[in-house]
């Protein structure tokens, strides 16, 4: 069974735009409501479906920017993270954490998106082994 995202958004059309600006977002399919208003848009970032809903507070359907932040964190695994990290910057993203080399083998950062979505960037650049990612998480975790 796949897996795919759905986020909410204030406005799925603007958000969508700002996700092609920022990740190279490709639009699959957008539902249209009268009005102008956007129910959804389905997008294709790096071959993954996500889905962009807008708001609908009387519904329940809130963004992050409505209840104060989130929990979950949407990563992106690219081969080239520096300027996917620049590309995101230069559209408006804020840093959560810095890009820099991780002790997991990527060059890894973390940014929240103008609608209050966290998204790690990623690049693989060397493999460790298990016992030593555990080793190093312990200590950087306080764990061990």
């Amino acid at each position: 069974m796949p897996v795919s995202a759905h986020i909410v958004v204030p406005d799925a059309a603007a958000a969508a735009a700002w996700y092609a600006q920022a990740f190279g977002a490709r639009e699959r399919e957008r539902i249209p409501l009268p009005g102008g208003a956007v129910m959804t848009v389905e997008l294709d970032i790096g071959g993954s479906p996500v889905h962009v809903g807008s708001e609908f507070p009387d519904a329940g359907i809130v963004s992050p920017r409505t209840i104060g932040g989130t929990a979950t964190v949407l990563q992106i695994d690219t081969d080239d993270v520096d300027a996917l990290w620049s590309r995101a910057l230069g559209a408006g993203a804020e840093v959560h954490h810095e890009l820099a080399d991780a002790f997991w083998g990527e060059r890894h950062g973390q940014i929240t998106d103008p609608f209050g979505h966290r998204w790690n960037l990623a690049q693989r650049i060397r493999d460790v082994p298990h016992d030593e990612i555990v080793a190093a998480a312990a200590q950087a975790f306080g764990g061990g």
